[in-house]
């Protein structure tokens, strides 16, 4: 059949494998009353050979519990949720049909969302009953998965051949259909001589496989084995300082007791007779009457559980998925910031102002994202990677370990506080954003950011020779969501952005972008809080030279004052310019001290000096925010220090003004050719017309 929504099952696993049973978490000391001392060199006081105490697993058996997601591309809402609460992924494919779109699809999801990764290839007794034959069948079927695989981090991750139903879908039912009757036969047969049995007995009669036919299976034992082998213990944090939440997937009545939650433990620990809260539904309060874990019913209840919690006086219509919490840890919230980075198999743009299917868990609605801040985080990272390295740290690190000290201090801060709906554990239930491999980031309001049209995957150089063309992975966003819905997010949540109105039918990927939530955001109160600008630039001309001068430290010849043009337009307020800096190609830095003329001509003094000529370019930059109503310029750089010069003198002499000497005579020239000596000529009207040689500009002689 076809999964339609999460489906939940569980077994036991006895005897606890070694790799969880061994770990400390889950094993104690042996008391010293129960050493007898007569095996395995064991002494009477619970220690060995080895002078260690003796340690045994506090758990007879595991219990692994299975989310059945749905395979189908437009469920893929469900499966995002189904992937945040589970630790370990079974990807189950068709080995006759190999990867599909949706398989491709659930290969990023797991990235996003998990460590672990087993490959199921299901069916393999499609392929024949030679043996070898199925045998080579099955190994041409995990090299074109290995292929898909390559670049993601499950490269190396274990694969087994099963058929979960030899025959095919008709001979499960057939067989399923004959245990239902069995099974019915001997509940009828039973009833009344059994009458002191309880149906909760204990885990293991809870969990047992219905009695009947068995469904004809291949090599069911050989994934067994691999789980055994390859489950890592789990992760979960301290249910005494971790609020509880509980992310609810069913919700149904049960007559003459209540209604029943049904989901998974994210967080924290409940017992029965605890209020819990829903704070979707006004942050109503209900007190919990029973609860049960697979048809066992449960004193307490704690991270990782899946169970079911019965609570009276509550309208199952009122809720079908969402959470339920701690009373008072929990709010829903308009907007965030999150650190993000793009599904590098999605194909479409990711531009500011867009909408997206923004999925926190099980819930998933509509956000206009905006990004900006690629600049920024890739220069804060290679500074921090910078110290790290010179402090004599690897070479290697990550971003996600880049980013560590700067969340730790936030991290603090936010305790401090008393903010514990913003405190979120280190298990993966509930999204991490560490296995998405997104870094811990504070995001600062006080912090300027460059304007972006949208997602940049290329950066250009930063100055230093960094960018990020040779990285695999495509470069850190910030990102506004502003959602359309209330949401229940708490800080650190993973976030995942996606494009679910896409065509099913077309062979796209609709996973835009994951990311790491970091900061609540109120367009009410912080709309104008973000300090994005856009960047400026007029440029002009030099069009005249000041005195020159000799400067003191270096015997350079420099100019401290340039005339400019082309700027500005004769009718320009200069005002507003007045002590603005401008710059010019060899990065000298000079102040406008006012206007020359009224020709928008304007006078700039350097400190420094510089040696910049006629016709050279004067760049004014600055930049604007784009919530400034004033719209003001803003200027970065930093006048330099005053360096004195002498004033060099003219080479040449001036003559004196005054009164022409009346008694003197005019002189003629000798010959047109002379290079001293200038031709005067008359036209017929009676003008003079005369011409002759330049011998020097303001006092500089011309060479040659």
């Amino acid at each position: 059949g076809i999964t339609l929504d999460l489906g939940f099952s569980a077994f036991l696993m006895a005897p606890v494998p070694d790799r969880i049973a061994n770990d400390p978490r889950y094993s104690e000391e042996i008391p010293v009353e129960e050493g007898d001392g007569s095996d395995d060199g064991d002494d009477a006081d619970g220690e060995n050979a080895d002078g260690e105490k003796r340690r045994r697993c506090k758990y007879d058996a595991l219990q692994i519990t299975l989310v059945d997601c749905p395979g189908h591309a437009s469920l893929i809402r469900t499966i995002i949720g189904g992937a945040q609460i589970i630790d370990m992924v079974l990807l189950v494919i068709d080995a006759n049909k190999g990867v599909q779109t949706q398989t491709a699809e659930c290969i990023v999801i797991a990235e996003m969302t998990c460590r672990d990764m087993i490959v199921v290839l299901n069916k393999i007794d499609l392929f024949g009953t030679d043996t070898s034959a199925r045998d080579e069948k099955l190994k041409e079927v995990e090299g074109r998965v290995r292929s898909v695989l390559r670049k993601t981090k499950f490269r190396d991750c274990h694969m087994v051949g099963v058929s979960a139903c030899v025959g095919g879908e008709k001979v499960a039912a057939v067989s399923l259909e004959a245990g239902d009757k069995k099974a019915d036969k001997a509940k009828a047969t039973s009833s009344g001589t059994d009458a002191s049995s309880s149906p909760n007995k204990d885990a293991s009669s809870s969990l047992a496989a219905p009695s009947g036919p068995a469904v004809p299976t291949h090599n069911i034992d050989g994934l067994l084995q691999l789980l055994t082998s390859t489950l890592r213990p789990p992760t979960r944090d301290d249910a005494l300082t971790i609020p509880f939440r509980f992310s609810v997937d069913h919700c149904f009545p049960i007559r003459g007791q209540g209604t029943v939650l049904t989901g998974t433990v994210l967080s924290g620990a409940l017992k029965v007779g605890e209020d819990i809260e829903f704070p979707t539904l006004g942050a109503l309060q209900r007190k919990v009457k029973s609860m049960q874990m697979f048809r066992r019913k449960v004193p307490a209840v704690r991270q990782g559980d899946r169970a079911g919690i019965c609570i009276a006086n509550f309208d199952p219509k009122l809720m079908e998925r969402g959470i339920a919490s701690a009373p008072g840890t929990v709010r829903l919230i308009d907007g965030a910031i999150a650190v993000v980075r793009k599904v590098r198999y999605f194909r479409g743009e990711l531009s500011s102002g867009s909408k997206f299917h923004v999925s926190v868990g099980h819930s998933t609605v509509m956000a206009t994202v905006t990004f900006w801040g690629a600049h920024e985080i890739r220069d804060r990272l290679r500074l921090m990677k910078e110290k790290k390295n010179t402090n004599g740290d690897e070479n290697d690190i990550s971003p996600a370990v880049d980013g560590m000290s700067i969340a730790d201090d936030h991290a603090k801060s936010v305790k401090k506080k008393g903010a514990i709906e913003s405190v979120h554990g280190s298990s993966s239930l509930g999204g991490d954003a560490d296995i998405a491999g997104l870094p811990h980031l504070h995001f600062s309001y006080d912090e300027d950011f460059v304007h972006q049209d949208g997602y940049s995957e290329q950066l250009e150089e930063d100055g230093h020779g960094h960018s990020n063309s040779n990285d695999d992975a495509l470069p850190l966003h910030w990102a506004l969501l502003h959602f359309h819905t209330p949401v229940y997010c708490p800080l650190d949540s993973l976030v995942i952005g996606s494009r679910l109105d896409t065509d099913i039918n077309v062979n796209t990927c609709r996973l835009a972008f994951s990311g790491r939530l970091v900061e609540r955001y109120d367009p009410k109160k912080d709309a104008d809080r973000i300090r994005v600008y856009t960047k400026k630039e007029r440029s002009g001309v030099v069009c005249r030279l000041g005195d020159p001068h000799r400067r003191e430290d270096d015997g350079k010849i420099v100019r401290y004052e340039v005339f400019g043009t082309d700027l500005f337009k004769k009718e320009t307020n200069m005002t507003t310019f007045v002590g603005m800096k401008l710059e010019t190609d060899k990065g000298d830095i000079g102040v406008i001290q006012s206007s020359f003329g009224t020709t928008g001509k304007f006078k700039v003094f350097f400190p420094g000096g510089t040696d910049a000529r006629e016709g050279d370019k004067l760049h004014l930059r600055f930049k604007r925010y784009a919530n400034d109503l004033k719209k003001e310029m803003h200027q970065d750089a930093v006048l330099p220090k005053e360096r004195v010069g002498t004033r060099l003198e003219p080479t040449g002499k001036k003559k004196k003004k005054g009164k022409a000497d009346p008694q003197s005579k005019p002189k003629t020239a000798k010959s047109s050719n002379s290079a001293d000596t200038a031709t005067v000529d008359k036209d017929t009207t009676g003008n003079v017309a005369t011409s002759g040689e330049i011998v020097s500009l303001k006092g500089e002689p011309i060479d040659g």
